[in-house]
């Protein structure tokens, strides 16, 4: 590191001094906290954002300011690499010792040794490139600026404000820019891209005017999602989507959005009585998360749930019906298919994924290991339950598929090709995207001629309950086998498979949180009771062994 970019350094750290008495560390979901104390991390992320893209050969990089489903108090920042995908892992470590360093001079130290390490030129020679978005919290417009003076401490490096956009839109463009070599890759190209895919898939399904599915509801959360659903409306001519919870009234994720929904099983705020009957959506304050419900008759505003095991199954569902209409098992070429899950999918949906004679792998809990599982497939698709997923597609199926849309005779399986092409195009490849997911969603139940009831009957989830355990040290617990079987300490796997095996159909397992100082308890059986008194034993268990009091 030359003087120059020393001195640089130092004076834009000095006006940007981290909290006191505060350790943030970088997650599946970046660094979050209330945004007040955030303005030192982002600065400091903004230059591990321009080191990034120098590593890279100057490709450009994403910075996202969000908290997603959280508070509107509170904040977030995020880093997606060229791919449009989560910060490699191999940076955490450095991402949290930036964040953590107590004074500039350690800062700089820091950086003059990962530079070094990494072989990332700190002397002007190369120039950077940082894309910023930001949700629609209060605070993300200072934040921004923070975030721009630590990319813009770096010689070379370049910081674009693109505004306000959901944290999909972010990873997409940065996505296209880079992977998909368009470098003026902008919100409009997302835009007529999905669009043009949903009207593909629409306009391919056969007797169209029999699969009238009816009226849709979308929650946004009062947040991004609801002014960018009302551009994919407009675009669209979508008369069918009525948009509620768009921000100009409540509050971003307060008794609203995805999580609140899928976690509570009720209603959002918003919805009552009269939308009895009508297929309803949530997208969360980020619109990275979807699910989908019905209102039960005098249900006091409870819910019929449709979460991402469902979400999952529709679509590996129809991919599995193109491809059997496109294939005959003499081709050389067969497309593998995996389905990608985490130990909190319900055995329900696992068992109905198998019946369907599609391949299924377990992963630790967190997306960035559930989308580096999938790469591993021609196809490869996962979902968290709580709604967040998409669909990988591998450049040599993606090459089969556009050999075959060509020099296919049978109309069926031009159609078929088509479809599943539309496919690729439509969802975000990059990360989960509430808002491709929902048009996906849209064009399949319309293709199918299926209501949301009939789709929500391809299984019945087992009863399950979730409980936390307060801890003083979260690490005393330790997992293998994707997380569903405790290591350390000792003894506590034993007990917690002797419990277990008490409950018909019972499933349980424990693992430490990635972001709070608790161990969470997952529990199934074959009624609702059983399952909460197993998820209470455990957690009980739990506590006797490192806790100190259990909750919801």
């Amino acid at each position: 590191m030359n003087e120059q970019q020393q001195s640089l350094l130092v004076q834009s750290a000095s006006r940007f001094p981290p909290p006191q008495g505060i350790k943030l560390s970088y997650g599946t979901a970046g660094f979050r906290a209330d945004a007040s104390i955030l303005q030192s991390t982002v600065f400091r992320i903004g230059i591990l954002a321009a080191l990034r893209s120098l590593k890279t050969g100057g490709a450009v990089i994403g910075l996202m300011i969000t908290a997603s489903h959280n508070k509107v108090s509170d904040n977030g920042v995020k880093v997606a690499d060229p791919a449009g995908e989560m910060l490699t892992q191999d940076w955490e470590p450095f991402a949290d010792s930036v964040a953590n360093a107590p004074d500039p001079e350690s800062l700089i130290q820091l950086i003059a040794d990962f530079a070094k390490k990494e072989d990332i030129p700190l002397n002007g020679s190369k120039g950077a490139t940082v894309l910023l978005g930001r949700d629609t919290r209060p605070s993300g417009e200072s934040l921004v600026e923070a975030a721009k003076q630590g990319i813009c401490s770096v010689i070379g490096a370049v910081g674009i404000d693109i505004g306000v956009v959901t944290t999909p839109q972010l990873h997409w463009i940065v996505r296209a820019r880079n992977k998909d070599s368009k470098p003026s890759a902008s919100e409009l190209d997302y835009f007529d891209q999905v669009s043009t895919s949903f009207r593909c898939l629409i306009d391919l399904i056969p007797n169209k005017s029999q699969h009238g599915i009816g009226k849709l509801i979308v929650d946004c959360a009062n947040g991004v999602g609801g002014e960018k659903l009302q551009v994919l409306k407009q675009k669209l001519n979508w008369s069918d989507v009525e948009i509620r919870n768009s921000g100009e009234q409540g509050v971003l994720n307060e008794q609203v959005g995805a999580d609140y929904v899928q976690k509570d099983k009720v209603a959002p705020q918003g919805f009552g009585p009269p939308d009895v009957g009508v297929r309803c959506a949530s997208l969360d304050g980020d619109a990275d998360r979807l699910v989908y419900f019905t209102i039960i008759p005098n249900g006091n505003n409870r819910i019929n749930l449709v979460d991402g095991d469902k979400i999952l199954s529709l679509f590996a569902l129809f991919i599995k019906d193109q491809l059997s209409i496109l294939t005959d098992y003499t081709n050389e070429y067969q497309p593998r298919v995996g389905v990608v899950q985490t130990a909190y999918a319900n055995g329900a949906s696992t068992k109905y994924l198998n019946q369907l004679g599609l391949h299924v792998i377990f992963t630790p809990t967190g997306v960035k290991y559930l989308h580096e599982k999938a790469h591993e497939f021609d196809i490869g698709i996962y979902f968290e339950a709580n709604g967040h997923g998409t669909i990988l597609f591998s450049n040599r199926f993606l090459r089969w598929l556009e050999d075959k849309k060509s020099t296919e005779k049978s109309l069926e399986k031009q159609n078929a090709a088509m479809r599943l092409w539309a496919v690729s195009k439509l969802i975000n490849q990059a990360v989960g995207d509430a808002l491709s997911g929902l048009l996906l969603v849209e064009a399949i139940l319309q293709h199918m001629g299926w209501s949301v009831e009939k789709w929500n009957e391809l299984y019945h989830d087992l009863p399950s309950r979730q409980l936390k355990v307060k801890v003083a040290d979260r690490t005393a617990v330790v997992t293998t086998n994707a997380e569903t079987i405790v290591e350390k300490p000792p003894g506590i796997q034993e007990a917690i498979t002797a419990l277990t095996v008490k409950y018909p159909q019972g499933r349980c397992f424990v693992r430490p949180s990635g972001t709070e100082d608790v161990v969470r308890v997952y529990a199934e059986a074959r009624t609702q009771e059983a399952a909460d008194e197993l998820a209470t034993s455990v957690a009980k268990l739990v506590d006797q062994f490192l806790g100190f009091h259990v909750g919801m």
